[in-house]
């Protein structure tokens, strides 16, 4: 938990990932490399347009692929993907400050406040838990990097999950 925590400290994106049912289909314990929606997709073959290459995933087997995704797995996939983005407008990346953005940030985390209040009873709590504990550090992190804070209940996404108190 964030009480009597001073300081936020980097989120961790791994333990969010939950590409577990990608990795069961291959028989194996890691999301690997490719893990997520398009993680079987075939490459169509690379065509020069002006001398750079445009290698794309063939699109039937993208939808074939996407349509064998559980909608738990996409929608936690986007939410650390909205997760990550914000971290590194919160300048919480190696090289924070040089990607700190406030303004991105803000609608990041309201964005994934509204996916994960959205999508909660959807996915069950045990996926739910996880990404709300991510949201909630993603909030404090913007208040305390916020030269003048929100007041409670103004924040990023707060309109959606109510008050975020440390």
């Amino acid at each position: 938990m964030w009480a009597g925590h001073m300081s936020v400290q980097p989120v961790d994106i791994r333990l969010y990932q939950l590409c577990g049912a990608a990795a069961k289909r291959r028989g194996t314990d890691s999301p690997g490399p490719r893990a997520g929606p398009w993680a079987g997709a075939r490459r169509a073959p690379a065509r020069r347009v002006g001398g750079m290459s445009d290698a794309t995933p063939d699109f039937d087997s993208m939808t074939r692929d996407i349509a064998d995704v559980p909608a738990v797995e996409v929608i936690t996939t986007v939410a650390v993907h909205l997760m990550s983005a914000a971290a590194v407008n919160l300048g919480l990346a190696e090289e924070g400050e040089a990607h700190k953005d406030l303004d991105e940030a803000r609608k990041l985390i309201t964005a994934l406040a509204g996916l994960v209040t959205a999508g909660a009873t959807e996915i069950s709590n045990f996926h739910a838990a996880p990404l709300r504990d991510g949201l909630k550090s993603l909030q404090l992190a913007f208040r305390e990097a916020s030269v003048v804070p929100d007041e409670p209940g103004q924040g990023p996404g707060e309109k959606f999950t109510g008050p975020v108190y440390a």
